[in-house]
């Protein structure tokens, strides 16, 4: 049951966070996420922004309010989300981008294992 509690802890303070992420998307943080998105995305900068924005909201929601029988697949798509850009922190990092606070190479290359810890958090959460 302690375990069952935590899981349940964690998936909603990452549902949270990922709904907190996406409303920044859509508002007072939209510049800094453009710093992250890589050159060769074939769509304007501020679109795919916005885009990953509704799509972190809709993923955050999906945490904190998916039955239970759906909690692992929604945790699968957020892993799958989270893989899915974490070019931008790779592109962020290579093009020394400033977004942040992550103002220098040593700081943009430790944010970069943070993403596998997102994706574990996200698998573990919902399993």
């Amino acid at each position: 049951m302690k375990e069952e509690k935590l899981k349940s802890a964690s998936r909603i303070l990452l549902g949270s966070a990922l709904v907190f992420a996406g409303v920044s998307h859509l508002s007072f943080a939209r510049k800094e996420f453009r710093a992250q998105v890589p050159n060769w995305v074939p769509l304007k900068k501020d679109d795919t922004v916005v885009y990953s924005g509704i799509a972190e909201v809709a993923l955050g929601c999906a945490l904190l309010f998916a039955p239970k029988r759906n909690r692992k697949t929604v945790g699968e798509f957020a892993a799958s989300f989270f893989t899915a850009v974490f070019p931008g922190n790779i592109e962020q990092y290579i093009r020394r981008r400033d977004a942040f606070g992550l103002d220098n190479d040593k700081k943009r290359f430790i944010r970069l294992f943070f993403q596998p810890v997102l994706i574990y958090w996200a698998l573990k959460s919902t399993s």
